[in-house]
C-alpha cells in the first residue's frame, strides 16, 4: 500500500495536462512548480481546476487502500504520508514535484470527510482574505492542525503537525518573497481589490 500511495504521489498532473493538452511544459514557465497554482497562472482556471481535482483525487485513493483491501488495522493517514513523499519527490520527475497541499487535502477527504469541509472553507477564506495561495496554505495549516485537536485523534493531530512545518519548509522560497515584498498576488480577493484601490 505504502508503494501505490507512492506511485499515485507521484503522478505529475500539471506536467500531463500541461503537455497532453497545451504542448506546455509549466515546470518552463511561471514559478515554474508543478502544482494548481502555477497551472492556474500558466493555463489557465480549466487546467487548474482539473489539477486540483486530480492531485486531490491522488491523495485520496492513496489514503483510501486500507479501506478498499480492507485492512481496518492500517491508517490511512500514514498510508496517505506515501501519496505527499511521492507528489513532493516524484519517481517521474527526477524526484521533484510539487508542495502536497491539495494531496495532503485529498489524504483528509478519505479520512474525515467532515474535517476535510472544514478545512476547504478555511483555506478558500484565507485565499479570498490574502489574495495570496502560499501565505493561505501555511495559516490554514496552522489553523487544521489547531482545530484537529476538536476530534480527540492523536495520530490526526500529530500528521497535522507535521505536515504543517513540512508545507512551510516547502514554502521556504514563498517566505523568502513575502519578507522582500515580492510575492505575486492572485487576481480577486480582499487584498488584490484593496492593492488595486489603493494604487489606483
Amino acid at each position: 500500500m505504502l508503494i501505490i500511495a507512492y506511485l499515485l504521489g507521484s503522478i505529475p498532473s500539471g506536467v500531463l495536462i500541461g503537455k497532453k493538452f497545451f504542448n506546455v511544459d509549466i515546470r518552463q514557465s511561471g514559478s515554474g512548480n508543478i502544482g494548481t497554482t502555477n497551472t492556474f497562472r500558466v493555463l489557465g482556471p480549466k487546467a487548474g481546476t482539473v489539477v486540483l481535482l486530480m492531485d486531490i483525487l491522488k491523495g485520496t485513493l492513496a489514503a483510501s487502500q486500507p479501506y478498499i483491501f480492507q485492512t481496518p488495522h492500517v491508517n490511512p493517514l500514514l498510508i496517505g504520508l506515501a501519496a505527499i513523499v511521492g507528489h513532493t519527490f516524484s519517481i517521474f520527475d527526477r524526484f521533484k514535484g510539487g508542495k502536497a497541499v491539495a494531496t495532503s487535502a485529498g489524504i483528509l477527504l478519505a479520512y474525515n470527510p467532515q474535517f476535510f469541509i472544514i478545512a476547504c472553507v478555511v483555506f478558500a477564506s484565507l485565499v479570498y482574505l490574502t489574495s495570496r495561495v502560499s501565505v493561505a496554505s501555511m495559516t490554514a495549516m496552522i489553523i487544521i492542525s489547531f482545530w484537529s485537536l476538536v476530534y480527540h485523534d492523536i495520530i490526526l493531530t500529530c500528521v497535522a503537525v507535521a505536515l504543517t512545518f513540512f508545507i512551510f519548509y516547502r514554502h521556504r522560497e514563498n517566505i523568502q518573497r513575502l519578507k522582500n515584498g515580492t510575492e505575486s498576488l492572485i487576481p480577486f480577493g480582499f487584498w488584490y481589490n484593496y492593492t488595486k484601490k489603493k494604487n489606483s
